[in-house]
């Protein structure tokens, strides 16, 4: 393995890459620590450390962000717009023809789509913009501190201009990464901002160990659950059945195509980290509108059921992940489109017929194998919530035993692995992966 680490700083152009996006990545954070002009930082620190502690829909926002959303720094907004606009544009593909159109037609449409989701993070980013100004006004700390000294309508035009500005820039930084650097740039970017907050919680476990709460035990079969839980975050990640396909064989003049078999991988986890973040947003849903009601009796006691370290809201919380798992599925992968484009190139399964079987043989497998993983996938998500409620860890470390953190970072980092293995293969190099073994689906079904 460190041999092929070696490699990669042999090639000049991968070097180059690798460099360009080490010091995009150096940019970002260093926007991430340039605060809004008219805050007072010390009142947004101590206001959200009385806060929540780092479990309510601010804390999801500021985890994307890499921190700079608790700091009010020029990038709070993260990639957060980018992302939204994203998947709204995707979910357009799905009902309204004419995105539908777009998503098929190759190059040209591929660019129509990103300029819409273009101006659609700039509109998102603006209305965002908005919201965090009039929030950060009114924000005051137990000690009577403002965390806007001077409000009115130059601050929320000053952070309305710079929020989106930095939001922009960001983006386009995650798009020279894309084009020019090593990986995805918008994951990285989320990557490096859930990493930064990393030795925060490593922090605040010291101080749990340093003050004698737990023994030396507990701490043993805590490290034993991590690296148990990222080995599953891997093996559900990397997971996929292989469904095998033949090509008939064609006789065009003198030559003859086709004949081959390879196989359709389908992943166990099609959906990705997008059912975590739709059932957290729902989920934020009742916490936010119970608190517009705090003298009311009935109110207090339900929200004890949506507290995150009650059961109800691990079941509701789960049984929400598995439903939007097939709702994101059934749109990011349509077996109708995949039986069409086989049959066009003569493929098929074998004793499958082509067209309409096809697509209800696929759509059969698919629908199997994602309810394991949309089960495990809700488990991954509430076991920081089980490990802060039953063993004394501070919620910033546990949420990286599960949930978006542990899901982005394991995708993210196999990506880019996966990308930089690419690399050297492609010239002649032994590859860093090839000792570790790959996890495959069945080839049976």
């Amino acid at each position: 393995m460190m041999q092929g680490f070696q490699s990669l700083f042999k090639i000049p152009e991968l070097k180059q890459r690798i460099i360009f996006t080490l010091l995009v990545l150096i940019v970002y954070r260093i926007g991430g620590h340039v605060p809004i002009p008219g805050i007072n930082s010390e009142a947004l620190i101590a206001f959200f450390n009385e806060a929540s502690q780092g479990r309510g829909l601010l804390s999801l926002y500021d985890l994307f962000a890499g921190g700079a959303f608790r700091r009010a720094t020029v990038f709070a907004l993260g990639i957060m717009p980018y992302i939204s606009a994203s998947i709204i544009i995707q979910l357009l593909g799905a009902v309204v023809p004419y995105f539908q159109k777009l998503q098929k037609e190759g190059e040209e449409g591929r660019k129509k789509i990103t300029q819409y989701t273009r101006y659609g993070t700039v509109l998102i980013s603006s209305m965002q913009a908005y919201g965090v100004s009039v929030f950060l006004e009114s924000i005051t700390t137990n000690s009577g501190l403002s965390v806007v000294p001077y409000p009115g309508f130059a601050f929320k035009l000053l952070a309305l201009i710079t929020l989106t500005a930095g939001t922009v820039l960001i983006m386009w930084l995650g798009e020279q990464i894309t084009e020019r650097g090593i990986g995805n740039g918008i994951s990285l970017i989320i990557f490096i901002g859930i990493i930064a907050t990393f030795p925060n919680a490593l922090l605040d476990e010291y101080q749990q160990i340093a003050g004698g709460n737990r023994a030396i035990l507990t701490e043993v079969f805590l490290l034993g659950v991590m690296l148990v839980t990222i080995a599953g975050v891997v093996a559900l990640t990397q997971g996929t059945r292989k469904i095998p396909v033949q090509y008939a064989k064609r006789v065009v003049g003198r030559k003859v195509y086709g004949g081959q078999s390879t196989h359709i991988p389908l992943r166990i986890n099609t959906a990705g980290v997008m059912p975590i973040i739709f059932a957290q947003s729902i989920m934020f849903v009742p916490q936010t509108v119970l608190t517009f009601f705090p003298d009311s009796e009935l109110m207090n006691s339900m929200a004890r059921y949506f507290d995150v370290q009650s059961i109800v809201y691990w079941i509701v919380y789960g049984t929400l992940i598995v439903f939007f798992t097939y709702f994101y599925t059934a749109i990011a992968f349509n077996p109708v489109d995949v039986a069409d484009n086989m049959k066009k190139h003569g493929g098929f399964i074998p004793g499958v017929r082509p067209g309409k079987r096809t697509a209800e043989f696929i759509d059969n497998i698919l629908t199997r194998i994602t309810l394991p993983g949309s089960i495990c996938l809700a488990f991954v998500a509430v076991l920081p919530y089980i490990i802060t409620r039953f063993v004394n860890v501070s919620f910033n470390f546990a949420s990286f035993y599960g949930g978006t953190s542990l899901l982005i970072i394991v995708g993210v980092a196999l990506d880019t692995l996966q990308q930089l293995e690419s690399h050297l293969l492609m010239r002649h190099y032994d590859g860093f992966l090839k000792n570790t073994g790959k996890i495959k689906g069945r080839r049976r079904f």
